[in-house]
């Protein structure tokens, strides 16, 4: 692809350092601009590389959209529209807006309020991929090599648009697909936003305990790659979760029936069907891992 003359990134942190990390390692960005609320972060983008000039959000950016060839909201999902209102009025003819939420449905309602003129240059995107630290010191150039990110384009976007965005994720390195949003938020609700949940929800119970410290006195491995989720960004996942509540509530639901049909194995103390259950399990995640498995976690 033709190199960015200019990206400008909203919320450097892990997705967002990480996606001009990777432009810049592909020679995909001529120059990038960072937007974030903490000065100290910002700091860190500078020194690593991601933007060669940051503002805090309460700075004068504006005057830096106006010839951004493509703008990355790499904030927060319940922060996206007040992000979307604020730039709104500065945006270039030309300048590509997207976005790398985890939900899709409610960054496109927020899009659809405050865009207006520019919605069809808007491109809803969510790369799959992630670890549990966050902050621009916790981006790294090769987060997208082999990840997914997944597109799901209004149906009044330019498709010169979606192009450019396509290009940009296949220079990180990702593989590009398009889905429809509705689709997107279900699906997503039970591999990643459910999982999410539960390591919070197990963490918290333990903790809860008035004789925690043993509990964790003794927790070995198991727990700790099960509960590993739970050291997630809290706010972002607040969000994930609050925007994709009925989705998840219904997930939440099939799994709370899952369990009390183990649970119904252990009072029947049913070795054998509970088993059939275990063993169905492992082979549909052994199958998983030999096709489909990435590390991405978003």
């Amino acid at each position: 692809m033709r190199a960015l003359s200019k990206l400008v990134v909203f919320g450097v942190g892990l997705i967002g350092g990480s996606f001009s990390l990777a432009l810049k390692r592909a020679d995909a960005v001529s120059e990038a601009v960072g937007i974030g609320r903490d000065e100290a972060n910002l700091e860190i983008a500078r020194r690593v590389g991601i933007a060669q000039r940051t503002y805090t959000i309460a700075q004068p950016w504006q005057h830096e959209l106006g010839d951004a060839a493509l703008v990355l909201l790499a904030v927060p999902v319940g922060q996206m529209a007040g992000v979307f209102a604020q730039i709104a009025p500065h945006l270039g003819r030309e300048t590509v807006v997207t976005d790398a939420g985890s939900t899709k449905r409610d960054v496109i309602l927020a899009a659809r309020a405050a865009l207006a003129r520019t919605l069809p240059r808007f491109v809803p995107a969510h790369p799959i991929a992630g670890t549990e630290h966050s902050g621009a010191g916790a981006a790294f150039e090769s987060l997208y090599d082999g990840r997914n990110v997944i597109l799901t384009p209004l149906a009044e976007t330019h498709e010169d648009a979606v192009a450019l965005v396509e290009a940009c994720w296949a220079a990180c390195g990702a593989h590009v697909s398009r889905l429809d949003a509705a689709r997107h938020d279900a699906l997503f609700a039970a591999v990643s936003h459910l999982p999410h949940a539960l390591a919070f929800a197990l963490v918290g119970a333990l903790a809860a305990r008035p004789d925690r410290d043993e509990y964790f006195r003794y927790a070995a491995g198991g727990f700790r790659d099960f509960t590993r989720l739970a050291a997630s960004h809290p706010e972002m996942w607040r969000d994930i979760c609050l925007a994709n509540r009925d989705a998840l509530r219904a997930e939440l639901a099939d799994y709370g029936a899952e369990l009390a049909r183990i649970d119904l194995l252990l009072e029947r103390a049913d070795g054998s069907a509970l088993a059939a259950y275990f063993a169905a399990a492992r082979d549909a995640r052994a199958a998983w891992l030999a096709t489909h498995s990435t590390d991405g976690d978003v």
